[in-house]
């Protein structure tokens, strides 16, 4: 089968960023799906992991990344019993396997879900992965309610990116909340509105542009920007006993006393958790996809994708790599294979 990956950490710009290459087509073996890919997306986490997996090294065999893929069941292993041969599917993988930059890929039913049949395999394609990080943060780690928390507000830094896009519609939507997106120019704040926020807030000025709104404080928020730059700004902002969630790391500890005095909960998100640890809940993530799919098929929520390549190959994910890096797109970039 035909792969793209990479043995060395190179910048985006070098000719040996990406490389292609020929591999054996795997076979699918216990909770194992043999999925042929369609289409994929490209997130943040691709030219990280890109940039740093590799440096000052060369890999012996090329190191295949990509967490986002829509395709067709070619085979299932020996202890599958959620999907069949023939069935669609998307998904956003495991990172300790290999990625889905091939025409091929073996990944866990478990953290697969039924395609959606109302919309393109490139709109479906970037969903699985930002749905996925989105509703864990809202409904798994600050356990938002539907019932008890309708009409709470909540913040999400990074309105206008993969995750915040989602983020923004399932805040809405699905629990009922009052949102207010961070964005600065006029196209991400005009994005943000489009995926349904309640307010639009420029982050460069955060505090007073809340005022401005008419919030002081709020209930929720969800960080998918930079932990420690906005940390102290989100003490400030959330209301006491509220839950303040993020996805972005630190480099430096975070300073959770500033939260005491208002008895305030924090909470790590991470997509990939797991598909690493094989937790025992594993299979949430199926049944969170399926629920997704349902939503974006029923029209409550909309594919945030906002460009397609066409093709599958090194000069299509060199393009896109390049745009992300810019950390300038708005909403989701897809390629077609």
């Amino acid at each position: 089968m035909k792969t793209i990956g990479f043995k060395t950490s190179h910048p985006i710009s070098h000719k040996e960023s990406f490389i292609e290459f020929k591999t054996e087509t795997p076979k699918p073996t216990g909770r194992d799906l043999l999925v042929r890919v369609a289409a994929i997306s490209v997130n943040p986490v691709d030219f990280k992991i890109r940039q740093n997996s590799a440096k000052d090294t060369i890999l012996e065999e090329p190191k295949i990344i990509g967490w986002d893929a829509i395709g067709t069941v070619e085979a299932v292993g020996g202890n599958t019993g959620l999907f069949k041969v023939g069935d669609k599917v998307f998904y956003a993988g495991d990172i300790t396997r290999p990625g889905t930059n091939a025409e091929y890929q073996l990944v866990d039913e478990r953290i697969v879900g039924y395609a959606p049949k109302n919309i393109s395999d490139t709109r479906a394609a970037v969903m699985p992965l930002t749905s996925l990080t989105a509703w864990e943060i809202l409904f798994d780690r600050i356990r938002i309610s539907p019932e008890k928390d309708k009409g709470k507000s909540i913040l999400i830094i990074g309105g206008a990116g993969g995750v915040g896009s989602i983020a923004i519609q399932l805040a809405k939507k699905v629990a009922g909340l009052t949102v207010l997106a961070t964005a600065s120019r006029p196209e991400t704040m005009a994005w943000c509105k489009q995926m349904g926020a309640d307010y639009v807030v420029n982050h460069k000025d955060l505090i007073n542009e809340m005022h401005k709104a008419g919030f002081n404080e709020v209930d929720f928020i969800v960080d998918f920007v930079d932990t420690n730059s906005y940390w102290d700004t989100m003490v400030k902002l959330i209301k006491p006993q509220g839950h303040i969630a993020s996805i972005t790391g630190s480099s430096e500890p975070v300073v959770l006393n500033k939260l005491k005095s208002k008895s305030v909960s924090f909470s790590w998100e991470l997509m990939y958790t797991r598909s690493m640890f094989q937790t025992e809940d594993m299979v949430q993530q199926y049944h969170i996809l399926n629920k997704v799919s349902e939503l974006l098929d029923k029209g409550i929520i909309v594919s945030t994708i906002n460009k397609t390549l066409k093709g599958f190959s090194v000069e299509n994910l060199k393009e896109a790599h390049s745009l992300l890096e810019t950390n300038q797109t708005i909403g989701k970039i897809a390629i077609q294979f």
